[in-house]
């Protein structure tokens, strides 16, 4: 039996074409097994937080102060 850890090493030792192109098959390979409702479920989140966006009830974030309030939590 192949060992996770193992894998997990030699996955890591792709160079980044390939370990994203392995990401990509294995977020591929989950999707073939979605749970309907659960989809369902997301594209009505999706549609309820753009209608709040186009009519102005919400302010987004600039990604890049996004990723600085990530990195500062992760820090502590």
């Amino acid at each position: 039996m192949i060992d996770f850890k193992e894998i997990e090493q030699s996955a890591l030792k792709l160079d980044e074409k390939h370990r994203a192109e392995l990401a990509k098959r294995l977020l591929i390979s989950l999707e073939e097994n979605i749970d309907e409702d659960i989809e369902q479920a997301w594209i009505e989140e999706i549609n309820r937080r753009k209608a709040q966006l186009e009519a102005g009830e919400v302010e987004t974030i600039p990604g890049e102060q996004v990723l600085e309030k990530a990195r500062n939590l992760l820090k502590k």
